[in-house]
């Protein structure tokens, strides 16, 4: 089921884009001319290959040399290993060992406006804004039928233009949400002239939306899309994501959009797997559950970041690189106790199953020292071994696909918007919630009554259900808990955490960014 779209991503690498990162209307820049690039058909889907690429590697060489941006170690400037660590790092789910940089101010919540991993992150998102507007002015029908592209060419090539309209948003809402008011850069935006506007959260929101709208019906139905791919499902699911963080976003919420949207996803095909551990498995591309996936495999697509980061850094002290096929551990990441709190007796012998990812042999349970990584609770929760026990095909670069959208998130969208008033029914959420807790404890044990589904309660579950799965950080804004409430070892830069100041809940827009764009206004606070 991979080798379709892991053949594009590989295909892609003839595609030699770098681009100006600190202006987002400078177009990518090639080794070869439009004119050569598009003189087989063949190479439009060699050129979306490469917009997808853009998740999952850092270059054009992999793992290292010839990286798509500078000013980072090319496998930290991975655009999901960046994700990731914004979303995961400085809540109460996760935190990394290492001296690198100022990786520090992002375990501590004390960053500034020079912290290259956000500067990082920015310009990788906005590195797949160009490489997705490149592909669209280079195939608009008069482009098309310039190159005398055939018929049938010319409807493929029209779906792939959604695709890249798709990717475009998703990275879009990665910059509304991590650093608010930023440019909004289109296809049909003259290149190279003037610095671009700041466009407002309300606008950059309204715009994603509108786009994922207008190419929901181009994209093929759920499920029928290659696996990689992104289909009408993927549409539904950010859409979801984006209704449910409205009220953040904009200040109006949309709770009977995201419920609506999420309805969709559930009554599509997908359906809960009930092999929990598959999830995160080496062949978790074989799981009836998985939405959208960011692709990896040991042999081809083969990067420091993305999941050969999440993996190798989990793994460490007692734990058994062995045991999660891979050749060893880097010592990095573990969780707070904050979230092994959550489950009952966590661990392996925790009634909720979904608690034993926990490791405590070798690790002492409070995180006293954020740069020893024996401190905390080893959490290794991805690894490079399928569900059946057997290795993955490298054991330095994996095979696991990291789950951007699964079923269980649409599950966990529809109660709270329903809780939150959004319609629906309080029947059907609690159907729903009682559903993962009965895979997640394997009976009716797990089952809660509907005097205890409440929105705290929902928080709780997302965090047992999806934790270092990229969704804490947004999580906890939208219930008021990530800065000015909340507290959890090391927020604020002490042992025994504190509050911070209300201007966290946005990453400050790159120092360096302000230079070079007058156009833009500094988030408050910063």
């Amino acid at each position: 089921m991979k080798n379709p779209i892991r053949s594009m991503l590989v295909a892609a690498s003839a595609l030699l884009v770098a681009i100006a990162c600190t202006d987002p209307t400078v177009a990518p820049k090639s080794s070869v001319s439009s004119a050569n690039i598009f003189s087989e058909e063949s190479s439009y889907k060699s050129f979306l290959a490469k917009i997808y690429a853009g998740l999952a590697v850092s270059g054009q060489q992999g793992p290292a040399g010839n990286g798509d941006i500078s000013g980072l170690d090319e496998g930290f400037s991975q655009y999901m290993r960046l994700w990731w660590q914004m979303e995961e790092l400085p809540t109460d789910e996760a935190a990394v060992s290492w001296n690198d940089g100022p990786i520090q101010e992002l375990n501590t919540q004390i960053w500034s406006s020079s912290n290259s991993f956000l500067g990082s992150m920015y310009y990788r998102i906005y590195f797949q804004v160009a490489m997705a507007n490149e592909f669209l002015r280079e195939t608009t029908p008069e482009k098309l039928a310039s190159r005398n592209v055939s018929a049938a060419g010319r409807a493929e090539i029209a779906k792939y233009r959604a695709e890249a309209r798709f990717l475009r948003a998703y990275s879009y809402w990665h910059g509304l949400s991590l650093f608010g008011a930023i440019p909004l850069v289109k296809e049909t935006d003259v290149i190279g002239k003037t610095p671009p506007p700041q466009a407002t959260r309300a606008q950059l929101f309204d715009y994603v939306v509108s786009e994922l709208n207008t190419i929901r019906g181009e994209l093929p139905a759920m499920g029928a899309a290659e696996y990689g791919r992104v289909d009408q499902g993927a549409v539904s699911m950010l859409l979801a994501k984006l209704y449910l963080n409205a009220g953040v976003y904009t200040g109006a919420p949309k709770w009977a959009e995201a419920l609506s949207e999420a309805s969709k996803v559930i009554a599509g095909p997908y359906r809960l797997d009930a092999n929990f551990r598959r999830l995160f498995s080496a062949d978790n591309n074989t799981s009836p559950e998985i939405i959208f996936a960011i692709q990896q495999d040991g042999d081809k697509i083969q990067t420091w970041g993305g999941m050969t980061f999440l993996i190798h850094a989990s793994v460490g002290a007692s734990i058994n690189a062995g045991d999660y096929g891979i050749d060893g551990g880097w010592w990095g990441i573990r969780t707070k106790p904050s979230l092994a709190a959550l489950y009952p007796n966590p661990g392996p012998n925790s009634p909720d199953k979904r608690s034993s990812f926990f490791v405590y042999n070798g690790f002492s349970g409070s995180m006293t020292n954020l740069t020893d990584y024996t401190t905390g609770i080893g959490s290794p929760k991805f690894l490079n071994k399928t569900s059946s026990g057997a290795s993955g095909k490298n054991s330095t670069f994996v095979d696991t696909d990291f789950p951007v959208f699964r079923l269980a998130d649409a599950y966990l969208v529809y109660a709270e918007a329903s809780l939150r008033g959004g319609g629906g029914s309080r029947a059907t959420a609690l159907g729903y919630i009682n559903a993962l807790r009965d895979r997640a404890y394997g009976n009716p044990s797990g089952q809660i009554a509907d005097a205890q589904l409440t929105t705290a309660f929902i928080l709780d579950e997302r965090a047992r259900e999806l934790f270092w799965e990229g969704t804490r950080r947004t999580d906890l804004i939208r219930y008021g808990q990530f800065s000015t409430a909340g507290i959890w070892q090391w927020k604020g830069g002490v042992v025994g955490g504190k509050v911070t100041e209300a201007f966290r809940d946005l990453y400050p827009l790159p120092a360096s960014e302000l230079i070079a764009n007058p156009n833009l206004k500094q988030n408050p606070g910063y």
